[in-house]
Parts: structure tokens; C-alpha cells; sequence
């Protein structure tokens, strides 16, 4: 493990990434740990977690994914709007929801469930998706039960009941004002790294193959990475308890939503 360092600079730390980097493969520090990839990164520089000892370490965060991943990454947690209504628990859980897979045994037997990850290229098989209205300036929302696949036919026609087949009425959707606040606030400028992973006898290794510099976040490229389907939104939530609805990111397109990118190796 590195010393534990105090104050660095840019370049400093540049420097040790680089250094990292042409060590090749390293092994896991931390096996069993989901984040064993970055928090092994974290130990090679000597920092806590994600803790740059450089000035102005607000303005910076060390974002470490595997490449090979398929995995979504958070970037924050939004209600919709009207939040008023609170959307999730009183309008698509008891219009649009549907029975827990755990109902009466882990949970009551009428325990609801409302799990969609949307996106804006493509329509779930329970007919959900969002739509980027530029005019209005929102992201929007929406529900089209003829999308809907035949094995949701039984769940399709209690909604019929419930509350009609038509787009959802009023739409939840996320205004573009808001949305810039809440972005811009969470995505700081960072260092990105991508780690390639192998397996010998049982150890894991990195490589931390490919590091950059991001800086400046961009919210028309956000908006244009929403529109291409690479950010996405999550829903989960039951009856007894919202998890939060979500704002993910399709792996290794962190970059995409940033003015300027500048590659350290």
C-alpha cells in the first residue's frame, strides 16, 4: 500500500496514475468487495475513500469502473415532478404496479411492486419509456399499453381497470432547470479510470488500463446522452418502502456528458 500522502498536486497525482498504470496487472486488495476495483486504486494512491488530497478536492472525484462491466452506474437520485404528488407511491404503484414477487411470504399479500428501468429509445414490455421534450424543456415520463408484451396481458388489463389505457395523466417528468442544478451539483470534474480484470487460480487482478481527466460538465451533452438511451432511469419501489428513482449511466459513457477530456494514458 502507498505512504498515506498529504497535499498533492494535479500533476502529482497524474504522475502516480501513471505509475499504476504501467505496473500491469495488480491484484485485488479487497476480495469479496463489489468496489474491490476502486478501493484497491484508492490504496495504491494512499487516500481514503475517494478523498483526493489535492486543492480544491470538492471540484474532483476518482471514479474507477471495470471495462468488461455491463453494470449501470448512479449518478444521482431525483424524484418526478409534480413532486407534490409524489408520483411513485400514489400514482404508479396503485395504478401501474403489480404483485410483489414476495408478496405473502416476505411481505403482505398485497404488497405492490413498481420496478422499470426506461430509457428513451425504447419502450419496456410494460409499455414505460421517457421522452425528452425540447420545446417544453423536460424530460417526460410516458406509458403506452400497446407496446405492452402478451405475457403482461393480465397486468395490462388491471390498469384498464384501475385507470384507463391511455398515457399517463398528468405525466411525471423532470424539468430541465431542475435537472441542471441536480446534475451539475453531482457531477464534479473527476479522474476516470477503466480497469481491465483477469482471474488466475482464484486472484483477481486489475489493470488500470485507461485513465482521463473529465472536466467541465456539460448539461446539453447530458441531455443528448438521455436521448440516445445511455442514461437511463430507475424506478424501484413496493408498497412499503421507495428505494429511490434514479438517474444511470450505460457503462464507460461517463465521458460523453463532459466539455473536456484529456487522456493520461
Amino acid at each position: 500500500m502507498a505512504e498515506r500522502l498529504n497535499i498533492l498536486s494535479k500533476s502529482d497525482l497524474i504522475g502516480l496514475l501513471r505509475e499504476i498504470n504501467r505496473r500491469g496487472w495488480i491484484p485485488n486488495a479487497r476480495p469479496g468487495n463489489v468496489g474491490g476495483v476502486g478501493n484497491t486504486l484508492e490504496d495504491l494512491l494512499g487516500i481514503e475513500e475517494n478523498n483526493l488530497p489535492i486543492p480544491n478536492a470538492a471540484e474532483w472525484e476518482l471514479k474507477c469502473q471495470r471495462r468488461a462491466s455491463s453494470s449501470l452506474t448512479t449518478l444521482f437520485h431525483m424524484e418526478p415532478s409534480p413532486r407534490a404528488l409524489r408520483f411513485v407511491p400514489r400514482i404508479l404503484l396503485p395504478k401501474y404496479g403489480w404483485g410483489h414477487a414476495e408478496a405473502g411470504t416476505r411481505y403482505p399479500k398485497d404488497e405492490m411492486s413498481f420496478r422499470q428501468t426506461i430509457n428513451a429509445i425504447a419502450t419496456t414490455d410494460r409499455g414505460f419509456g421517457l421522452f425528452v421534450n425540447r420545446d417544453e424543456q423536460k424530460v417526460v415520463v410516458s406509458f403506452d399499453s400497446g407496446s405492452a408484451g402478451q405475457r403482461h396481458s393480465e397486468w395490462l388489463e388491471s390498469v384498464r381497470v384501475r385507470t384507463g389505457l391511455g398515457e399517463i395523466d398528468p405525466q411525471p417528468y423532470w424539468g430541465f432547470i431542475d435537472l441542471s442544478h441536480k446534475a451539475g451539483s453531482k457531477l464534479v470534474n473527476c479522474f476516470y479510470v477503466l480497469a481491465d480484470t483477469k482471474k488466475e487460480r482464484g486472484q483477481e487482478f486489475f489493470h488500470y488500463a485507461e485513465i482521463a481527466m473529465l472536466e467541465t460538465f456539460s448539461f446539453q451533452k447530458f441531455i443528448a446522452t438521455i436521448e440516445k438511451g445511455d442514461i437511463l432511469v430507475d424506478f424501484d419501489a413496493r408498497t412499503g418502502h421507495n428505494h429511490g428513482t434514479k438517474f444511470r449511466l450505460r457503462q464507460n459513457r461517463l465521458p460523453d456528458i463532459y466539455e473536456h477530456i484529456t487522456e493520461i494514458t
